[in-house]
């Protein structure tokens, strides 16, 4: 017999939908939970509440073979045969991060795909996969962040098994997986879960209703996102976790859900004997995220610090718009670089008040995530341009430079290794033609608020968007953008090389700057970077001995003097 589970606190009836059959009345107990037992033949089952006949799939359902609106299928996790019994994990501490999209990762766009490009990886350095959203969503291709299934793997991606193979074969060539999970909304299409139970409370996100984590029955709704959690670390073998915008999840308890969250992860590593990651995206400039539980913090391993962003793409690009605006000085990325946020308690002239908190300077930096792109910073662009599109190669190269050797831990965005030149766009595929008209409408509102005309913002549900965001890896075989990836190649390899090159002490970080030029000593290296149009000598706090690296031809030294041409950055060992 199979025993069916739904939790459906205040519903008067719950029937169990099997195809083809008879329903099955379900019994209620005290605790919200309905329970029935069927023979073991199921295969595919759905939910009937009250005296409604519209077949709902499960809102904890492992498998949605017919997409969100289907019933949902059992899936037996046991059943999966794993070669990874030797992986011992990866930490986050020294690692480098690499995000990536599957459906726009390969032209395939799926886990098996993906598999084929896991040695590029290896070759260019990367030690942790991040993973956009895979959990299931309405339509053929999205960001994931309309997810609406929070157990179950997008289905044309290749489902549970095939992200299971992509873990296993990234874990066998030594690569960690971290994977984006969104835990403060549910998409806009095939969000039953709500019919269930009261997930949701009264209060709005930019991307829909609140999740209830402090109201009436917020309980099952705390232990529904635990138990998710838990299944991706456990049941897939990932190494980690991306916990999207978690300042859109308002809880008033006195133990915070991020808390609870850290402490069950927490026992969970211990029992599975491997580094298990939480990594927090945050608006709030708070760092008592990332500050251990015993000191009174939310415990979580890191948080993703848009700041670092915000401080190098300013100043490479000159872009002052928007939240860009308090950005784009040497003192402000030397503030960053030394303290890990900019906006620590500062006026923020784009919230129109102050913003953050300090960071206690003995707060390792490998807690903050720093990167010159990602998928936001791209495809929250109007037509959703790289840098690459902008910035000259040399530019691009001082830009890696200073991201590899800050104290942060650094992530790179699929392609940006060599300076891809495809967009990254946003795009969707909502099947329902009122919700497709109002993402188009609101898309392009957003962006005329920013100065962008209408006719600029690709339609996200235009399949072509989709198309021109697919990786060309052909790119790879011409030799200006070889030339970028065995750059980078080299840059992580002596990052690697040199453990001053990825020391996280903020307290220990020594920057001078001057007219577009910054000096960054790491213990026995220096960082030089001439951010200018011209030639710039440099005088060095030290006697350089050798150089270790350079962007660009021209670079000498003399003793305690460097000049760097336009545009050049230069990594010397004293």
């Amino acid at each position: 017999m199979t025993e069916f589970t739904v939790w459906a606190p205040e519903a008067k009836r719950v029937r169990l939908h099997l195809p083809g059959t008879a329903d099955h009345e379900m019994r209620a107990g005290r605790d919200g939970w309905w329970r029935v037992e069927v023979p073991d033949a199921v295969r595919d089952y759905a939910f009937l509440l009250d005296d409604h006949e519209q077949p709902l799939p499960d809102p904890r359902s492992r498998w949605q073979p017919a997409g969100v609106h289907g019933p949902s299928r059992i899936y037996d996790h046991s059943a999966f045969t794993w070669s990874d019994g030797s992986w011992t994990g990866r930490q986050l501490p020294g690692s480098i991060l690499y995000e990536l999209h599957v459906g726009t990762f390969t032209p395939e766009g799926t886990f098996d795909a993906a598999i084929g490009k896991l040695d590029h990886l290896v070759d260019l350095g990367v030690d942790l996969i991040e993973l956009l959203p895979v959990n299931a969503f309405n339509g053929e291709h999205n960001w994931g962040y309309d997810g609406v299934c929070w157990y179950a793997p997008h289905e044309p991606y290749g489902g549970p098994d095939g992200l299971k193979r992509l873990v296993d074969a990234a874990h066998a060539r030594g690569l960690g997986v971290i994977l984006d999970v969104v835990y403060n909304h549910f998409g806009p299409s095939g969000a039953y879960a709500p019919r269930f139970a009261p997930y949701l409370s009264e209060r709005h996100t930019p991307w829909g209703q609140a999740v209830n984590l402090d109201g009436p029955h917020s309980d099952g709704v705390r232990r529904f996102i635990i138990d998710s959690v838990l299944m991706w670390l456990r049941d897939y073998h990932v190494d980690g976790l991306r916990l999207d915008a978690v300042h859109a999840m308002p809880d008033s308890r006195a133990v915070h859900l991020l808390e609870e969250i850290a402490v069950e992860v927490e026992s969970l590593s211990v029992h599975l004997n491997r580094p298990l990651s939480l990594i927090a995206e945050s608006d709030l400039n708070d760092p008592r995220l990332i500050t251990p539980r015993e000191a009174g913090g939310f415990g979580l391993h890191a948080q993703w610090n848009d700041d670092a962003h915000h401080a190098l793409h300013t100043l490479l690009t000159g872009e002052r718009q928007g939240y860009y605006g308090d950005f784009g000085s040497m003192e402000c990325l030397v503030e960053v670089l030394r303290g890990g946020f900019f906006h620590s308690g500062s006026w923020s002239s784009f919230r129109q008040r102050q913003h953050g908190r300090p960071v206690d300077r003995r707060t390792p930096g490998h807690r903050f995530v720093a990167y010159l792109q990602n998928h936001d910073q791209i495809g929250n662009r109007a037509v959703g341009d790289r840098l690459s599109a902008t910035l000259s190669p040399a530019m691009l190269r001082v830009g890696a430079v200073l991201l590899l050797t800050a104290p942060f831990t650094p992530m790179l965005f699929m392609g940006e290794e060599w300076a891809a030149s495809t967009p990254w766009q946003y795009f969707a595929s909502h099947p329902e033609p009122e919700l497709a008209a109002a993402v188009v409408t609101g898309r392009r509102a957003e962006f005329a608020s920013h100065g962008w005309s209408a006719t600029e913002v690709p339609d996200p549900q235009d399949r072509q968007t989709f198309l021109r965001s697919r990786l060309d890896w052909a790119e790879l075989d011409k030799p200006d953008h070889r030339a970028m990836y065995d750059f980078y190649r080299r840059l992580i390899a002596l990052r690697k090389s040199r453990a001053e090159l990825s020391d996280p002490h903020l307290f220990a970080v020594d920057v001078r700057h001057g007219d577009r030029f910054l000096v960054l000593r790491r213990g026995g290296c220096l960082v030089a970077a001439n951010l200018a149009d011209k030639p710039q000598l440099v005088t060095l706090p030290g006697v350089a001995r050798r150089v270790l690296l350079t962007t660009g031809e021209g670079v000498t030294v003399q003793r305690d003097r460097i000049e760097l041409p336009a545009e050049t950055a230069a990594i010397v060992a004293l």
